[in-house]
């Protein structure tokens, strides 16, 4: 069994080789997560002159909404353990015109900030990949000044998210990946709004509020998803580089057959999606 150590710096080599795909994307991401983002920053109720940390930034969309609202006077803390994904959210953040932010690279479960040093935190989506998410929501509290607000997002249940799932399906059907495993960190770890209601308050949170957000991906065809899904997700390309020709046809027409039910007559791939998201006062 891996300890902890390997764990998160096996994690963190992927995102860092991960962060070329996010940046061709970004404008997608962007698009896919717009509703979760604007969720989050409506329910921590920005003020101008506030300090916003972001965790686990990714190419920066929640953060620089929150960035405009904190005008004048405030400041954006845009944070991710991946360097490589620091440097695609800069970039983002110079095309944007957004200039009222500081990148830092800080971990999710030791926040390197002073207690009571922020006004709100807000996280799209990388919670559910920390090894311990108790120990990361206890450190975003210490940071989080009296009645600080926090706003994150986690997905959903597997059977909520096709889009996220008929990839991984096909390779374990095929033999070529072993099931996830549902104990360890992934995208599916907080799927369970009891649970993720509960951490939070075990991590001392006041007003704790969970809710879904429907939302949806849509490609053109099968072969852009797929496209794009080799982009995305580092375990599901570095699977696919290590396959033949042939063992790759067979993926791709196990991804077809499986994506039916959400494939138009025009060829379109149209796959619902959910997210739960959740805020509370520190």
């Amino acid at each position: 069994m891996k300890s902890a150590a390997d764990q998160r710096a096996e994690m963190l080599e992927r995102w860092e080789r991960g962060a070329a795909g996010w940046s061709r994307r970004a404008d997608a991401i962007q698009e896919f997560g717009m509703r979760a983002s604007v969720w989050m920053v409506e329910h921590v109720a920005l003020q101008p002159g506030q300090r916003v940390l972001e965790l686990a930034c990714g190419p920066g969309d929640t953060g620089f909404l929150a960035a405009e609202l904190v005008r004048p006077g405030g400041m954006l803390i845009a944070s991710d353990a991946s360097r490589a994904m620091l440097g695609v959210a800069s970039g983002r953040a110079r095309d944007l015109g957004v200039t009222n932010v500081e990148f830092r690279q800080l971990e999710l479960e030791w926040i390197d900030l002073p207690i009571a040093s922020v006004d709100a935190v807000l996280c799209r989506w990388g919670l559910m990949f920390a090894l311990d998410p108790s120990a990361a929501l206890q450190e975003v509290r210490r940071v989080l000044r009296p009645q600080g607000r926090l706003a994150l997002a986690v997905w959903d249940q597997p059977d909520a998210n096709p889009w996220a799932t008929i990839t991984t399906r096909a390779l374990v059907e095929l033999g070529h990946v072993v099931p996830p495993d549902p104990d360890e960190p992934g995208m599916f770890a907080l799927a369970d709004p009891d649970r993720l209601g509960g951490l939070l308050e075990d991590a001392g949170f006041l007003d704790v509020v969970v809710d879904s957000i429907e939302l949806s991906r849509s490609e053109p065809s099968v072969d852009l998803y797929l496209e794009e899904t080799l982009d995305l997700s580092r375990p599901f390309a570095d699977t696919w580089e290590r396959l033949s020709e042939r063992h790759r046809d067979e993926v791709r027409a196990r991804v077809e057959e499986l994506a039916l039910p959400f494939t138009g007559a025009d060829g379109a791939v149209r796959f619902p999606a959910r997210t739960l998201v959740a805020a509370a006062s520190a």
